[in-house]
């Protein structure tokens, strides 16, 4: 087991890690940026290291900065978290080449599974369902017509490096197609610096669905069950759940078992994320993979009283899996909601300051993930979300009692957040009776 690990992370993600590493009698070595320094959450770590200025291009995407931190802090591995450098294989590789342990994914299935076509052709292998599309990047407009007339609109043209709906466009007709591809090219290469776009068949009001697996270091690979994570703003998720509600028993046995069949065909070790879209007939479709551990862990954690993050260090130091797939289990229904420092009444414009007054929710399965405190300022240089609140009860009808029970206990005063947001959310038909979509929330919610 290894005696000391860097955390190449910040606010709540860095706080989860240093808190299973000092369980596990494991020091830790912590960077900072200048904007973090001083944070409350750094006196849990061993010591901490600035390596940069706030903006994280200096810092927490440096890559030299942090092996430089890595090497002064004398640590055997480095976690990740998500985020950041956590699925850039060229920083896998270089923790690599200096002898220090990538607590995730090798630098090889972690650039299979990246690239968004070859995940597809991977997935095919293993007779995973793919949603009808391109076989590879689309090389020119004329084939991008012909191969929207052969599937049918609507089209989504999609980012090979994609994320966080960036570089994704929904064409109707050949009109919006045209557009749609210099459109998401252009977008696409500032953000990932990769224009490559291919096609895909829209799926209309799809359910988003992933499967939580770990893979160890000898082969063995377990799932750990499905989290709905449909109720999404532009494709960013608001809040997810475990288990999916109103997903038949059987297609839940298969999409579990498919991923499973992934993630071996790719060699993949660690933890990580199979990502499918399910429509109104329960047929799945794979999306894509998530090389890394998700903000929404906790409630698979919940679910199956499984430590995702001291796993994935156990994993990486070289320990088989303590269980096989039977005796994994799935226990009450839990419900994760994302709190973030915006104001969604403003289009979800950033809300930066002082919290100036913060009561914190508690009771029987409630949970708390964050770095923030009263007086703690947020910043107008990282993503905003500000903690994760999470609730595990026997039933989906209680721990939807318990979530709004807990959010009108909740007071943060000093900037705005989204907590009224998801209030409307927790009372909308549609998500109390499970008929989610990653539609429902912009068409009921947000339409103005």
């Amino acid at each position: 087991m290894f005696q000391r690990i860097l955390v190449a992370n910040r606010g709540e993600i860095a706080l989860r890690i240093l808190r299973a590493c000092r369980e596990m009698g494991i020091e830790t070595v912590a960077v900072c940026s200048e904007a973090d320094r001083g944070s409350d959450y750094l006196k849990l770590a061993s010591e901490s290291i600035c390596v940069g200025p706030a903006q994280a291009a200096g810092s927490y995407l440096l890559i030299k900065n942090i092996i430089s931190a890595a090497e002064i802090g004398n640590v055997q591995a480095i976690h990740p978290g998500y985020g950041f450098l956590s699925e850039n294989e060229h920083f896998a590789e270089v923790c690599r080449s200096c002898k220090i342990d990538f607590i995730g994914p090798s630098s090889e299935a972690m650039g299979k599974l990246g690239d968004k076509v070859t995940a597809k052709e991977i997935a095919k292998a293993a007779k995973v369902n793919l949603v009808p599309g391109s076989d590879g990047l689309i090389e020119s407009e004329e084939a991008a017509l012909e191969i929207a007339a052969r599937i049918g609109y609507p089209v989504l043209i999609k980012a090979t490096a994609g994320g966080g709906g960036k570089g994704m466009r929904v064409a109707r007709n050949d009109i919006s197609l045209k557009a749609g591809l210099k459109q998401a090219a252009v977008e696409a290469e500032k953000a990932f610096n990769n224009a490559g776009v291919y096609l895909e068949k829209y799926i209309e009001n799809p359910r988003h669905v992933e499967v939580q697996i770990i893979a160890d270091l000898h082969g063995e690979v377990v799932h750990l069950w499905e989290r709905d994570c449909s109720s999404q703003r532009r494709h960013q998720k608001l809040i997810e759940e475990s288990p999916a509600p109103n997903l038949p028993q059987a297609v839940r046995e298969d999409i579990c078992k498919a991923a499973v069949r992934l993630i071996k065909s790719a060699s993949y070790t660690n933890a990580g994320t199979v990502e499918f879209i399910v429509d109104k007939d329960n047929q799945f479709y794979f999306i894509e993979v998530n090389a890394r551990i998700q903000v929404e862990h906790p409630v698979t954690e919940m679910v199956t009283g499984v430590d995702l993050i001291q796993q994935q260090i156990r994993v990486a130091a070289g320990e088989p899996l303590p269980w096989k797939q039977k005796g994994i289990p799935c226990n009450g229904h839990a419900i994760e909601v994302r709190i973030n420092a915006e104001d969604p009444d403003n289009d979800f414009r950033g809300s930066p300051g002082r919290i100036t007054k913060l009561r914190v929710p508690g009771g029987h399965g409630v949970r708390w993930d964050s770095h923030v405190h009263e007086g703690y300022v947020v910043g107008p240089y990282y993503d905003s979300m500000i903690g994760k609140l999470i609730v595990h009860k026997p039933t989906r009808v209680e721990a939807i009692a318990c979530m709004k029970r807990c959010l009108d206990e909740f007071i943060v005063e000093g900037i705005k957040t989204t907590i009224p947001l998801l209030k409307r959310i927790l009372n909308n038909s549609a998500f109390v009776e499970g008929r989610m979509d990653t539609t429902f929330i912009e068409q009921q919610l947000l339409a103005k």
